[in-house]
């Protein structure tokens, strides 16, 4: 049971009430969202101006990649931020390693109204082992982003399944590759549940299973029977490229990707949910916010305010407009009716909220995805088969 204390009396009020009269608390936040950074600072300047308390600034600190070790570096000098965006995987180690402060006290004091507004798996995903240390901002699902053009000249439907995808691939390449395969741990993953398994059972890698060998096996045999073409993370750049060009005309990624993928020229573009296989079921991609050990009360208190401020109704519906996310809450989707009807292709992320699950929560997954997206390659560009690939990855994380 969580302690029902409410944080929210305890820490906001208290500090409304003795802080009236002093300067406003700096709160340093750290995020990954360089592509709509203005977005966020005007979140942040509307805040502050909203009251006299807390001065949030925001700091674009790299992909979710590049901002481990500036964290790490930030935290050894003694001048990390407040308030951190960590993106899942790292989030969950962060817990592991105790830099991120417990917020159940807090989550006690939360009106229970908000609480089961959000949607159940975003809402677990800022929680290990029964203890709060996350909230929710930037919720993704990862979707089937196709040349809808393409498509259609080759009188192709859009793929529902993999098996569909695979025969649809074979059936329209004609002198091209259709699918693009990314060595991705995530999309990997949603593979993976979509054919009924998991990579991680029990807290322990599961990287070998007949399930994941043979998600596998069939992404290593459409490249090699030239209906799809191998790519890795680092190549986004040439990826675009081969989507442009229409050399690749499908790609499973996030739907947080859309407006990359809109500025690409002479594309039709076209989204739809991640195919199924056994089962429908993705799981969630996105960070959580969550508070840097050793902020001090007052900045605890500022960046909980914050976060609340980014979770009114209007300013998530404001969020998702001017970014490709989803909303965390539920509710806030009746206001965005008329923007899914003008903007159908993204609500494809949408339609896959309630079919969500958190991505795995051992800490030591934050490392162990390295092993994995190494033998997506291996087997993807024939280096390895699938199995041997796997073991690979399953030996190394078990070390």
């Amino acid at each position: 049971m969580k302690c029902s204390a409410p944080l929210t009396t305890a820490l906001l009020t208290f500090f409304l009430l003795s802080s009236a009269s002093a300067a406003p608390v700096k709160v340093s936040f750290w995020h990954s969202m360089e592509g709509v950074k203005d977005v966020v600072a005007g979140y942040a300047r509307d805040f502050n101006a909203s009251q006299t308390l807390y001065d949030v600034v925001p700091v674009a600190v790299g992909n979710y990649r590049e901002t481990p070790a500036r964290l790490q570096a930030a935290i050894k000098a003694g001048n990390a931020p407040a308030l951190f965006q960590a993106e899942f995987t790292y989030f969950n180690k962060l817990v592991g390693d105790g830099q991120l402060v417990n917020l159940d006290r807090y989550e006690a004091g939360l009106d229970d109204g908000l609480v089961k507004d959000f949607y159940p798996a975003v809402w677990k995903a800022g929680e290990v082992g029964g203890v709060r240390y996350g909230l929710p901002w930037n919720v993704s699902t990862p979707v089937l982003f196709y040349n809808a053009g393409a498509l259609k000249q080759a009188g192709a439907n859009v793929p529902r399944t993999w098996t569909e995808l695979e025969a649809t691939a074979n059936r329209i390449r004609a002198g091209r590759r259709p699918l693009l395969v990314i060595a991705d741990a995530w999309t990997f993953e949603a593979l993976v549940s979509t054919r009924g398994g998991r990579l991680v059972v029990n807290g322990r890698p599961d990287f070998d299973s007949a399930v994941a060998v043979d998600a596998l096996e069939q992404l290593a045999r459409m490249v090699r029977n030239d209906s799809a073409q191998a790519r890795t993370l680092g190549e986004a750049v040439g990826a675009a490229f081969d989507f442009a060009r229409g050399q690749n005309l499908m790609v499973a990624a996030s739907i947080a990707n859309w407006t990359d993928f809109q500025k690409i020229p002479f594309v039709e573009l076209g989204a739809a949910q991640f195919p199924c296989e056994k089962v429908c079921t993705v799981p969630i991609g996105g960070a959580n916010l969550g508070i840097v050990k050793g902020a001090s009360a007052q900045e605890q208190a500022g960046a909980l305010a914050f976060w609340k401020f980014l979770m009114e109704p209007a300013r998530l519906a404001d969020w998702v407009r001017n970014t490709a996310y989803v909303t965390p809450r539920k509710s806030v989707q009746a206001s965005l009716e008329g923007y899914y009807a003008k903007n159908p292709y993204r609500k494809a992320a949408y339609d896959q909220m309630d079919d969500t699950a958190p991505r795995p929560t051992a800490p030591e997954y934050y490392v162990w995805q390295r092993y994995l997206e190494d033998a997506i390659h291996k087997a993807s560009t024939g280096q390895m088969t699938a199995q041997a690939a796997l073991q690979e990855a399953q030996r190394r994380a078990s070390q």
